[in-house]
């Protein structure tokens, strides 16, 4: 629930869109015009509006429409999949979310790169994937998302995988990744799921801690537990971008672009709109 000052803050910024409220500002859009891919010096002069384009991504996975069903003020939804298909493959969109993920920690007071996070995993439905799994435990049929975020919640790694790979599994595959993107990274919080042998031996191995928070046994009802309660925030704001209450996409690499164009539009407005 925001509160009336949040309300007054969105509908400001909403009112600085030019049609929908998941369109760049102007303020937004000179912090990323840079990273925008240069023209080409010879052949044909390019006509694109990279700003439309991304527009259209941010509203594609905003609202959770086909692409088909995109609006044509956004131009050919071809070309805007052509373009989304060409900046996926030079990690435009994951570069975006990064630097405003350093930048939003800077503006907070902390380390650009973080030396703590807090690991969990969601499965998901994925009704048009290639290959999916079965996860017993949540009986859903489709993906897995397994996240690393921040101790405040910022998205810093996400591994995708069918859905019956266990936590521990996946646990391994964030330690292998994590340390590369997110060289000062040593301690890790997570639940009782990944207190498994092998993780606890190769998070010795990396040179990483592993804490886990377990649930009291004593405790009725809900109850919130340090440093998890963050992660599942995460998982929320993800959700919040209706394209990712399920998975519809059939490629692995394609379902994580669209996760780092919903949360790297978050840390984005948060730099843009302090």
């Amino acid at each position: 629930m925001w509160t009336p000052a949040q309300r007054g803050r969105m509908a400001g910024i909403t009112r600085k869109t030019k049609r929908y409220p998941s369109d760049l500002t102007d303020e937004e859009w000179e912090r990323i015009a840079p990273l925008m891919p240069p023209a080409n010096r010879r052949g044909r002069k390019r006509t694109t509006d990279f700003r439309e384009i991304i527009n259209a991504l941010r509203y594609l996975v905003r609202s959770g429409c086909g692409w088909e069903m995109l609006p044509v003020h956004f131009g050919p939804w071809q070309t805007v999949y052509w373009w989304f298909r060409r900046l996926m493959r030079r990690f435009l969109f994951q570069t975006i979310h990064d630097v405003c993920l350093m930048l939003d920690r800077e503006a907070a007071g902390r380390e650009t790169s973080p030396s703590g996070g807090v690991i969990d995993s969601q499965s998901i439905k994925a009704p048009h994937a290639k290959t999916r799994g079965y996860d017993a435990g949540k009986k859903i049929v489709g993906r897995k998302r397994h996240i690393a975020v921040d101790t405040d919640g910022r998205l810093l790694l996400v591994q995708l995988t069918t859905a019956d790979i266990s936590d521990s599994a996946g646990g391994q595959m964030i330690l292998d990744a994590i340390r590369k993107r997110w060289p000062w990274m040593k301690h890790l919080f997570a639940d009782g799921a990944y207190d498994r042998l092998q993780l606890m031996d190769k998070a010795t191995f990396l040179d990483f801690t592993v804490e886990i928070i377990r649930r009291s046994e004593t405790a009725k009802g809900f109850e919130i537990l340090p440093r998890r309660w963050v992660v599942e925030r995460t998982f929320g704001w993800m959700i919040r971008w209706r394209r990712l209450v399920k998975d519809y996409e059939q490629r692995i690499d394609v379902a994580e672009a669209m996760i780092h164009i919903a949360m790297g539009s978050l840390m984005l407005r948060r730099n843009a709109h302090p």
